[in-house]
């Protein structure tokens, strides 16, 4: 999770006489599938055996050959796939050469559990847009930071360490340039192992300090800054410090417009996003309904005046609520969080 996108994560068994004779996995982009990682680890054995993958095996050429190829030559007599890929370089085209060639395929097998691991990759084919995770750290009340704007660190160490798990799960890092002028983050992978995220920051008006630690010369890089400004001159300081600034449109309420950007995200294969927030990003993302899941930390804590999640929403009434589903519970530390997918009212 976090080294394949925008690949999808796959992993494969191979099995002969009920033994389990092979395994492998998609290791990082451009790395051999995991159908030929668990043909390799079979060898000869894989003659007549029976593969399991919890993705349709690959017919075409792009960083590696074609998975059908090696499954064919390996003389594998059947294979157990979880569910069709999406994408439309494969999409069923992977199973009807398998069974051209002799190969007995079964489909659908824990369908549900293969599309939720990999949910983002299913989402960016089928959509053409990147997944979108809400990170939100809140106290017991709903506060972000207290009325003086302080927030760190309302949730506690454990908590922040899962945040950080996160981040490595994404392909990309999204706060607001209200976060980044009251904390200077640098949104980096430090509390867990995994690879830095892109860090993208919405700030309408190129107010990021060129002091910024997003801008210091190891992480300017792999920074964007996004904003609806003309000011040409401020644009090539940012950009000086390697930073990329990409100008977009802005929607009605005079900010970043949202769809743009993600469209834009997905061009530059950007598969999913972790929005860590503030409030007003939040907001945005779940007026324009793009946000595909919400992961809130609460933190057993009462501040009582201060910065709020979320803002308004235009909710009239609670049968218009916004709605978590398939809901996960997990604490962490003497926090609890609360995963869910996000279901807007019809």
């Amino acid at each position: 999770m976090g080294r394949v996108s925008p690949n999808p994560m796959v992993g494969c068994v191979i099995v002969k006489d009920t033994t389990i004779v092979g395994q492998g996995y998609h290791h990082y982009f451009g790395g051999p599938h995991a159908e030929v990682m668990a043909l390799q680890d079979a060898g000869e054995a894989a003659r007549g055996a029976t593969l399991y993958v919890n993705l349709e095996p690959c017919c075409h050429y792009g960083k590696t050959p074609p998975c059908t190829d090696a499954i064919i030559r390996a003389g594998i007599q059947r294979v157990v796939v979880g569910m069709i890929d999406p994408n439309p370089l494969v999409n069923q085209r992977g199973i009807e050469i398998l069974r051209y060639h002799g190969v007995e395929v079964t489909t659908g097998v824990e369908e549900a559990a293969c599309r939720e691991l990999n949910r983002a990759f299913v989402k960016y084919m089928v959509t053409g847009l990147p997944y979108v995770t809400i990170k939100i750290a809140q106290s017991l009340d709903g506060r972000i930071a207290t009325i003086t704007g302080h927030s760190q660190w309302i949730t506690s160490y454990p908590a922040r360490v899962f945040a950080h798990r996160l981040r490595a799960e994404h392909d990309a890092v999204l706060v607001g340039i209200g976060t980044v002028l009251a904390d200077d983050p640098q949104l980096t992978v430090r509390y867990a192992k995994g690879r830095d995220p892109i860090r993208i920051v919405l700030d309408d008006h190129l107010r990021i300090p060129l002091s910024s630690q997003l801008l210091n010369a190891q992480l300017a890089g792999r920074t964007i800054v996004v904003t609806i400004s003309d000011d040409k001159q401020r644009r090539r300081a940012i950009e000086a410090t390697g930073a990329q600034v990409w100008r977009l449109s802005s929607n009605p309420q005079g900010h970043v417009a949202i769809p743009e950007l993600l469209k834009k995200m997905a061009a530059a294969h950007i598969s999913s996003v972790l929005v860590e927030g503030g409030a007003q990003v939040i907001t945005s993302f779940l007026n324009d309904r793009l946000a595909d899941r919400m992961i809130v930390a609460i933190a057993p804590k009462i501040i009582g005046t201060g910065i709020e999640a979320i803002g308004d929403l235009g909710i009239g009434s609670v049968d218009r609520c916004i709605e978590l589903t398939n809901l996960r519970w997990r604490t962490a530390g003497p926090d609890h969080v609360v995963i869910g997918d996000i279901l807007y009212p019809t």
